[in-house]
């Protein structure tokens, strides 16, 4: 209660990191002991690892084709792109895409084979149009609620991701569609494409974290702006306002920020496993508090990372002058 956290907070520093590094290490310990430490059960594990197989969670053949879920190969090992496929919707989020949403991600982060995430969209000029207002028009108030909660928990869910995420952007990003890219680690965008959190325009507030990540991402006052004013960026004005991590010229096949974004992917995956996991749960659990509570996780974190056989390996490769072969541990 009050009571004691105001005696934590008197106790004096020392008490306070003693609480702060046993919280953190229970943290980071909960952290690593993920499902994936178990191998996964797959079924189609070889049709799932060939770039070209779409390999999706759904029951029907429509429904299955509107996430594309795809274990790329070879070089790009441990690279898993997830794309929305949704071309006569404008990839609008609705209740199916959620579900699958969801489902993948629930399966992404209990696979230890799983490096990297790709978010991306198989329909040229588009990314993603935001909720699917079509659906939604058809909805009682009720449900309405329930399907932005969904919405808000999925997006969590992927945020969650224990692997770094990459939002490739060849398109319109706007509404829930933003959010969904907001929620990534880092984005990509080809220069023509726009982007925007536009949901006063229609009387609401972004309502799937857009309020809370743009202002962590570029700052209060110009997410502030952004939201006031409903307006509408492209990738160069993205890119020099800290939106966006790269910005690049697009291509014929209208895949180039895909392609930058596959890029980028294969920069992480020669790393250590688990400290890739670990980095990401200091950084983003260290965002969010004061620096001492930040260096007392950043410890705790560190140390998961010390007993790993990875790390015996990255120094005896280092040693030997050649590439270490990870396994995950």
């Amino acid at each position: 209660g009050a009571g004691s956290s105001m005696a934590a907070a008197l106790g004096g520093l020392g008490l306070l990191h003693g609480r702060v590094r046993l919280a953190a290490t229970a943290a980071a310990t909960a952290f690593l002991s993920w499902p994936g430490r178990r191998a996964p059960v797959r079924g189609d594990a070889a049709a799932a690892t060939l770039p070209s197989a779409g390999r999706s969670y759904g029951s029907e053949a429509k429904e299955e084709e509107e996430l594309r879920v795809r274990y790329l190969d070879d070089e790009h090992k441990g690279i898993v792109v997830l794309g929305l496929n949704r071309s006569h919707a404008k990839n609008a989020l609705n209740k199916n895409i959620l579900k699958m949403m969801s489902k993948a991600v629930d399966a992404l982060k209990s696979d230890k084979k799983v490096r990297t995430v790709i978010f991306r969209s198989e329909v040229p000029g588009i990314f993603c149009a935001g909720a699917d207002l079509k659906e939604r028009a058809k909805m009682h108030s009720s449900e309405v609620s329930s399907f932005v909660s969904k919405a808000r928990a999925t997006i969590n869910e992927m945020a969650n991701l224990p692997v770094p995420t990459i939002a490739a952007i060849d398109g319109a990003a706007l509404g829930g569609g933003l959010e969904l890219a907001l929620a990534c680690d880092i984005r990509v965008a080809a220069s023509s494409a726009k982007m925007g959190l536009v949901e006063t325009k229609l009387a609401i507030i972004p309502g799937a974290g857009g309020t809370q990540r743009l202002p962590r991402t570029i700052g209060v006052s110009l997410a502030k702006e952004l939201i006031f004013s409903a307006r509408i960026v492209d990738g160069e004005e993205a890119k020099s306002i800290g939106l966006i991590s790269h910005v690049v010229e697009q291509n014929e096949a209208g895949d180039a920020a895909y392609r930058r974004a596959l890029a980028l992917a294969r920069e992480f995956l020669p790393q250590g496993p688990v400290a890739m996991r670990v980095a990401k749960l200091a950084i983003n659990q260290g965002m969010e508090v004061d620096l001492v509570t930040g260096l007392a996780i950043e410890e705790a974190c560190y140390a998961q990372t010390i007993p790993t056989k990875d790390r015996i390996e990255g120094l005896l490769a280092f040693k030997e002058k050649r590439p270490p072969r990870y396994k995950g541990e």
